[in-house]
């Protein structure tokens, strides 16, 4: 059996990756397309952040189920907003010792359901040698002490970051663990050298034989294009082909690293321009907002989750939540870039999800109805414009809201939601707790297609063909890994 690596790229777009191709920029993602499979439209998990679509990767399923429902979000039984890192002045105002904490332990021992096994609890459990390079989900079967190994991290380790986690066999986690010393560093996970630590303590592995499953994770090209715009991307995506041409390298060159291994390539979400801010902060002016401060947000109407392209509300007070969300809807009427407002309302004791825009209304729970691209079924009434949907032949499309019905289904169904989420029309973004925004650059985060659809490839392990399935999913990642080991 071949190892397989599973190459996460951040936020990266197809249509960037074809031009780098097609310009000679990622000569080893090219060599991978040519002898294995592409997908051009994987769909993200929604909200289209790193944290749940992190998740699903490492997971298979989504926030419904793995729990872990944005980038920040409200904590109802602590009484306080998780903040996993939207910006640094947002992790700023909750505290940045928090945020970290929140990030780099509690988000998988924790947030992370316990009843839904990572990849590597999965191929832990069997025996397969795993490995993991920085990436948010790690959680494995492995015990793990802080690093010692750079002064950097001895310092912080020793002040701020103590605790044993546990991860696959072979955890490298910018320099605050690392299961073995390997010379690399990594700048405690600096945007710009994280691709370059990655690669690194990959080529020692594959140098080593440490593994059979490695996730490699290349964070880079979704920083650059936060900064510089998703069409910039070809200048990131050369920087990680680079690091994967390093792992092959490793190996003897790009034909003997695909003689012994298999590889996946996905995106996590990919990115859309942004031009203007949505400040949620302002629609809610008149109501009583729980606060970045713990204390002063006992007894608050609602909560705010700004998440780049998306946002949750939270009624705090059950007994007055519809009062509340009716008080929300209306106050979001004003507010420009709102593209959809999403909801479950109860029905005779059955939910029913809610769909708004200004297009109309939908509502829709899963049933035996209409047919969507991935096989599930749903009862639907209302205004299919909602969603700019059309139903031929009983199968439910939509063009600019892929796998629209599923995606909204599960992400209302996330146990830490909250009550109403929010998807930016094109060009907006939420301006985050700690004021900041990406306008001039991408962001992501919606429903929209534009930041939903990202690439897929496998070469040397999955099926025969992308034809296998009408529409792929970041949740049809995990089952080719386990299914690659007989798991």
């Amino acid at each position: 059996m071949k190892k397989l690596v599973l190459v996460v790229i951040d936020a990266l777009k197809p249509e960037m990756l074809e031009r780098a191709m097609a310009a000679g920029r990622a000569p080893a993602l090219a060599r991978i397309r040519a002898e294995g499979s592409y997908v051009a439209d994987c769909v993200a998990s929604f909200p289209s952040v790193t944290p749940v679509c992190a998740a699903t990767i490492t997971t298979g399923v989504g926030p419904d189920q793995h729990r872990i429902p944005s980038m920040n979000w409200y904590h109802r039984e602590e009484a306080r907003y998780v903040e996993y890192g939207s910006s640094f002045s947002a992790s700023r105002q909750f505290g940045v010792l928090r945020s970290l904490t929140d990030t780099v332990y509690r988000m998988n021992a924790e947030h992370l359901s316990h009843e839904i096994d990572t990849v590597f609890e999965s191929l832990d459990d069997a025996e397969v040698r795993t490995a993991g390079t920085t990436y948010l989900i790690y959680r494995g079967r492995h015990h793990h002490e802080v690093a010692q190994e750079t002064a950097l991290a001895r310092v912080v380790t020793s002040t701020l970051f103590r605790r044993t986690i546990d991860g696959p066999l072979e955890l490298f986690y910018a320099d605050l663990y690392a299961s073995r010393k390997t010379g690399c560093r990594g700048q405690l996970g600096m945007p710009g050298i994280r691709d370059q630590h990655t690669g690194c303590v990959g080529a020692y592995l594959v140098e080593n034989d440490l593994f059979d499953f490695l996730l490699f994770s290349l964070p880079d090209n979704d920083a650059w294009s936060h900064k510089n715009g998703p069409h910039a991307q070809v200048t990131s995506i050369a920087a990680a082909d680079r690091q994967l041409e390093r792992l092959m390298h490793a190996a003897g060159g790009t034909q003997a690293f695909l003689e012994q291994h298999a590889v996946i390539v996905t995106s996590d979400h990919s990115q859309a321009p942004v031009e203007e801010r949505i400040r949620l902060d302002r629609a809610f002016e008149d109501f009583d907002v729980a606060t970045p401060s713990q204390a002063r947000a006992l007894g608050a109407e609602v909560a705010l989750s700004p998440a780049q392209r998306s946002a949750m509300i939270y009624a705090l007070d059950e007994d007055k939540r519809d009062q509340v969300l009716a008080r929300s809807l209306t106050a979001l009427e004003e507010l420009d870039g709102i593209d959809l407002a999403l909801w479950l309302e109860p029905d005779s004791g059955t939910p029913e999800a809610v769909v708004r825009s200004e297009r109309g209304e939908l509502r829709f729970a899963p049933g035996d109805g209409v047919v969507d691209l991935r096989g599930g079924r749903w009862n639907v009434e209302g205004e299919l414009q909602a969603l700019r949907a059309s139903v031929r032949d009983g199968r439910f499309l939509s063009h600019d809201y892929p796998d629209a019905l599923r995606r909204i289904w599960s992400a209302l169904s996330c146990p830490t939601a909250g009550d109403v989420l929010l998807s930016a029309e094109p060009g907006y973004e939420f301006v985050d707790w700690g004021g900041a925004d990406h306008v001039g650059g991408g962001s992501h985060g919606s429903l929209h297609r534009s930041d939903s659809l990202g690439a897929l490839l496998w070469c040397g392990t999955g099926p025969g063909s992308s034809r296998v399935r009408e529409q792929w999913s970041l949740e049809d990642v995990a089952p080719i890994v386990r299914q690659h080991f007989g798991v």
